[in-house]
């Protein structure tokens, strides 16, 4: 399949950072946009695959989060507020902004989904329309650790650890490291990802304070973002829940379905339709079913 035909690379300031981007070569036109959100350990190439086949229906936008392959990498504060999921997502609107898109959809896998249900909380009168990929809710998440979440999820509670222990454990052998994720949760090896895309992956997750940015991701989900979580929840009737109509993708053989019910979890937190589909796959979907990613995008879009 081609990589990124049609798309272009561009660095937008937004925030006081550089957040890199690749996005359509031609104006929007009539096609609705739609913001495409990596995790981690990834980039925006996850969606190379699923770009290629919505290309002619989407005005599509594939950035790399705040910390991620070349966007900037702050150094984390104190409270790790600049890398609360409000942060990033505060990001993205800007990023829309500096595109002259007013209103869009946005789908998010692991972290990037995360980042996309404080998009949505936060900026609902944005938000068209919310697709989040192999994530149970982050607060809902914590509250139900028990040994089996700890063990299929250790990272969550490893990379929260002060800095720099995880950093520098994580950089005495930054490949395997990388590798054993891309082939973890639910998944068999690595073959699913195109060796151009690995070659990103690995590039990237060596850049300086890479590492350090994703290790600080995890610490804000575990305070800031708990607290913003809180909030939201706490508001009165639905002013706390996502506004727009949400999907929920997940793989049959991650964690997420192993250990929770996606279906039970969104629908409390959205206030209105929640659209369900588990998908014969591990973690990462996008690429592992990049079909069936996109046919799910574009029915729900409505493209």
């Amino acid at each position: 399949m081609p990589w990124f035909d049609g798309f272009v690379e561009r660095d937008f300031m937004v925030n006081g950072v550089r957040i890199h981007a690749r996005v359509p070569r031609e104006a929007q036109g009539a096609r609705p946009a739609l913001l495409l959100l990596h995790g981690f350990p990834q980039t925006h190439v996850l969606w190379a695959r699923v770009a290629q086949l919505l290309a002619q229906d989407f005005y599509l936008v594939m950035p790399d989060l705040r910390g991620y392959g070349d966007s900037d990498k702050p150094a984390g504060l104190p409270d790790h507020s600049n890398y609360s999921k409000r942060t990033l997502a505060a990001d993205m609107v800007a990023l829309m902004d500096a595109l002259g898109v007013p209103r869009f959809g946005v789908c998010g896998h692991d972290r990037g989904g995360r980042v996309a249900h404080r998009l949505a909380l936060d900026h609902p009168q944005r938000v068209q329309g919310l697709c989040v990929i192999d994530i149970a809710p982050t607060l809902d998440m914590y509250a139900a650790t028990d040994f089996a979440y700890a063990s299929a999820y250790y990272h969550w509670f490893h990379l929260i650890q002060p800095a720099p222990l995880p950093e520098t454990m994580i950089l005495g052998a930054p490949l395997p490291y990388l590798h054993t994720k891309l082939g973890g949760w639910g998944g068999s090896g690595t073959g699913f990802i195109e060796p151009q895309a690995m070659a990103e992956y690995e590039r990237c997750f060596q850049l300086p304070g890479t590492v350090h940015s994703m290790c600080e991701d995890y610490r804000a989900s575990a305070g800031i973002d708990l607290e913003h979580d809180r909030a939201s929840r706490a508001l009165p009737d639905a002013a706390g829940r996502i506004a727009c109509n949400t999907l929920v993708l997940w793989g049959e053989r991650g964690v997420v379905n192993r250990l929770f019910d996606p279906v039970a979890l969104w629908t409390a937190q959205c206030a209105a339709t929640v659209s369900a589909q588990v998908l014969p796959a591990g973690h990462f979907i996008p690429e592992e079913l990049p079909d069936v990613t996109a046919r799910q995008l574009k029915e729900f879009f409505h493209a």
